[in-house]
Formats: C-alpha cells, sequence, structure tokens
C-alpha cells in the first residue's frame, strides 16, 4: 500500500511530486528547501540557517508520516557549495546526535530557487 504525505507545516509540492510517500513501513521524504512555510520565502541567505529552516521542515514531514529524526535511516544532502559544508554539518549534528544515518552530500550545479541547501531522507514508520 502506498499513501501520499502531506502536512501544511511543511513547504507543500510545487511540482508533480509528494512531500512524501509512505510504503511497507518507510517513509521516502522530497527534498525539502529553506521555505518558511508560514511566509513562502526563505529565511535566510545564511547556509545555517537554511539548513536548519530545512531540517525543521524535514522534520514535519517526518512527523505527519508518523516518523522522527530518530528513525531516519539514509539522508541525501545537496549543497550550493562545498565550501558551505562544515556550517551545514553543524547543524545537521544537532539532528542527528543519536541517531547518525548513512549520508551522501553533493555540491550541484544548481538547487531550486537558488537556495543554498536541500535534503532529502528515508526513514522507518515508528511504531
Amino acid at each position: 500500500m502506498i499513501e501520499v504525505v502531506a502536512t501544511e507545516k511543511a513547504p507543500g509540492a510545487i511540482g508533480p511530486y509528494s512531500q512524501a510517500i509512505k510504503a511497507n513501513g518507510m517513509v521516502f521524504c522530497s527534498g525539502q528547501i529553506p521555505i518558511d512555510p508560514a511566509t513562502g520565502n526563505f529565511v535566510s541567505e545564511d547556509v545555517a540557517e537554511q539548513t536548519e529552516q530545512v531540517l525543521k521542515n524535514l522534520g514535519e514531514v517526518l512527523a505527519a508520516a508518523g516518523a522522527s529524526f530518530a528513525t531516519v535511516v539514509k539522508t541525501s544532502v545537496f549543497l550550493a557549495d562545498m565550501n558551505d559544508f562544515a556550517a551545514m554539518n553543524e547543524v545537521y549534528g544537532r539532528y542527528f546526535d543519536a541517531n547518525k544515518p548513512a549520508r551522501a552530500t553533493v555540491q550541484a550545479a544548481r538547487l531550486p530557487r537558488d537556495c543554498r541547501v536541500e535534503i532529502d531522507c528515508i526513514a522507518v514508520v515508528e511504531g
């Protein structure tokens, strides 16, 4: 069974995709960018602040799916500039302090709306 996951607490999908899909006890979250769902705008141009918002958005999608950062098994981090790795990683580490999922981090030629960071993940549904 496949279930679409959607929450108004994170930015809505701006194309033909879902915020997340739940299937067979797993949650596949689409990439989140640093949009504040209340305003529809970026929170900042600073990569640390953008990473914080990205992870807040991802957390809301995970919660709507019945998962959490504690059940994430894999993340993919996309950076506009690999020189931002340390700043992103410091914020990321606060969200994944106990659970350290597998991760890939890559520099992308360009990210949606020219943001500096985008993160997606795969998690296990809790319970």
